[in-house]
């Protein structure tokens, strides 16, 4: 029996239908994952469920006696007293309240504003849980929290036996939770009911069926309307059930909510960095109150290197890429910079932004055109790369949501040419496309990274080795990524398999694809070769005339050989490059 049906819900704020027919039915025992794009209305159909919202259309049927409780993705900015003043003033049931604080492991005396993030989380999640909710409602429960307390909060949340629905784009803990899917997509719902990795083969399935169907629907459209401008003859015996047939399509042509494009992420590598990029010794970092975070660490990076950060929160990453970037001087050991770096930085906080100016202001100021490597952009169709609309790019940017400051502030970062790139939790409130996109970039890029990240498919996917914080100060470099510090950690706790097992045990390498930038190089290679073939043709026809060595120019006739020589080689090189690509599946 459905806990709660959603028929035709609609809902708007002033523009487009943010839910547009919307259905659902949730069923006890399930856990339902909300994805779709960041602005597509995921928080606003928590809201609607939750009866904080109320639509515009259609019905919500709900269970006799259906409580429900959301847990939201910010945290209050008027908090104040302790843990228990700010959950007994929800009313909870004193008993069910004990229960809770007691099942989450809470200091019911402690400040609330005192607490670290994944405390913090967890008394929101006591508030919902303390009214004893049939169906939990979770926004982002994952976001800024640190990856053992992301484990705690699948254990949990697996252990309480509740039905859920979440929004959240951390893949790891969609795969451990979710039992259904649902994809909020151009205001509808498409509904999954299976598991995320089957929702991955299932959606590229549905959205190319969607293709070929609205291909057909097209062609058959444009043949209608050469019929309908046939001549005067024609249009005497024309079939009026056929014309309203037409006008129907046109209708439903125009009705038609076409999908937003595709981030299109590109950074400009820069110049070449020295082989030595960064180099530490014996670095050391305490604060004024005496607490230290950095203790006697050493750390070699060179060039291509792409390094992981990992720890819990406030143990001191983000200190260590300050200290590696000259903003924090340590307390003592020597840092060295190797040459001609350039340093690209994305801040965790966005202190780069600026939240009263618009989107536009922020990338541009009052100038039309970014300037990205050596070519100038028309601002608005760059930040259309990143998904603002013109009208969405002259917005402040304090009203944009967490996943749109982010990719802001991507389209900022990228607006310079960078071989060091410093990425301070990037993965936060992104969409798990533009995540994939930002995958494939930085698999892609050329330069160094030091990247912090809680995503532990992220790291896994990226990273070539990692730095593990304890959050006593002491740092350590183990190869690979997220899985690789795991299955070390493990043979360590076994003293008979770390006698067998190998030192370092090989990743497993992801099946080889076309890359982002690799299939824009592919399309680009037959123009770029016709190109060259046919500067090859004219200087071959200029070089065979007679009249060209009469007028006794040397110097222009080597030229024309060099060059010749050069497109030779280049015709070569590209050639072989469209082979290899042409071989790698898409």
């Amino acid at each position: 029996m459905s806990l709660i049906s959603l028929n035709s819900i609609s809902i708007a704020f002033g523009g487009p239908k943010l839910l547009d027919g919307a259905s659902l039915q949730v069923e006890a025992g399930d856990r339902i994952c909300l994805l779709g794009r960041n602005g597509a209305g995921k928080s606003t159909l928590l809201q609607v469920i939750n009866g904080n919202l109320p639509q515009d259309e259609g019905d919500i049927i709900r269970q006799q006696g259906l409580q429900t409780a959301l847990v939201p993705q910010e945290f209050p900015t008027d908090w104040q007293g302790t843990v228990r003043e700010f959950l007994q003033s929800g009313k909870p049931d004193a008993i069910t309240l004990e229960q809770v604080i007691s099942q989450l492991e809470l200091d019911p005396e402690a400040d609330v504003n005192a607490l670290s993030g994944g405390i913090k989380r967890r008394v929101l999640l006591a508030a919902a849980l303390s009214h004893d909710p049939d169906l939990l409602l979770l926004d982002e429960p994952t976001n800024h929290l640190d990856i053992a307390a992301i484990q705690w909060l699948e254990d949990f949340l697996l252990r309480l036996r509740k039905t859920l629905i979440f929004i959240s784009h951390d893949r790891a803990f969609v795969s451990k939770l979710a039992t259904r899917v649902v994809e909020v997509d151009r205001g509808r719902l498409q509904d999954y009911r299976c598991t995320y990795n089957q929702f991955i083969e299932r959606r590229e399935d549905v959205l190319n069926a969607e293709e070929q169907e609205w291909r057909r629907f097209d062609q058959k459209l444009a043949e209608e309307e050469v019929w309908i401008r046939k001549g005067i003859k024609a249009r005497r015996t024309r079939n009026m059930g056929r014309v309203r047939d037409l006008l129907k399509m046109r209708e439903e042509r125009r009705q038609r909510r076409e999908r937003t494009g595709n981030v299109k992420l590109q950074l400009e590598t820069g110049q070449r960095s020295g082989q030595m990029v960064l180099e530490a010794e014996g670095l050391n970092f305490s604060f004024p109150d005496g607490k230290e975070v950095i203790n006697n660490f050493s750390l070699r990076v060179m060039r291509g290197d792409r390094i992981g950060l990992i720890g819990p929160n406030g143990s001191g990453k983000s200190t260590l890429l300050k200290i590696l970037t000259e903003e924090l001087q340590p307390t003592s050991g020597k840092l060295r910079q190797g040459t001609n770096l350039q340093i690209a930085y994305f801040d965790q906080l966005r202190d780069q932004l600026d939240e009263e100016k618009s989107v536009k202001d922020n990338i541009a100021t009052d100038h039309d055109q970014v300037l990205i490597g050596d070519k100038a952009r028309h601002v608005y169709g760059y930040l259309q790369d990143f998904l603002f609309t013109p009208d969405r790019a002259r917005t402040p940017v304090k009203v944009l949501s967490g996943g749109e400051k982010n990719r802001l502030l991507l389209a900022k970062l990228f607006t310079r040419p960078a071989n060091l790139l410093i990425l301070d939790e990037p993965t936060n409130d992104l969409d798990m496309e533009t995540l994939d996109l930002l995958e494939e970039l930085l698999l892609d890029y050329q330069g160094t990274v030091l990247l912090v990240s809680h995503d532990r498919s992220f790291l896994n996917d990226v990273v070539t080795s990692s730095l593990i914080f304890d959050g006593s100060g002491t740092i350590r470099e183990i190869i690979g990524g997220y899985d690789d510090w795991q299955r070390e950690q493990q043979q360590s706790a076994s003293p008979i398999e770390k006698k067998a097992a190998p030192k370092q045990k090989p990743r497993k390498e992801r099946p080889r694809k076309l890359s982002f930038k690799e299939k824009r190089e592919l399309e680009e290679l037959p123009k770029r070769i016709e190109e060259l073939e046919t500067e090859q043709a004219e200087l071959h026809e200029t070089m065979a005339d007679p009249n060209l060595y009469q007028q006794g120019d040397g110097a222009k006739i080597s030229a024309m050989q060099e060059r010749l020589t050069a497109i030779e080689a280049e015709l070569e090189t590209a050639y072989q490059r469209w082979e290899e690509l042409e071989q790698i599946p898409e």
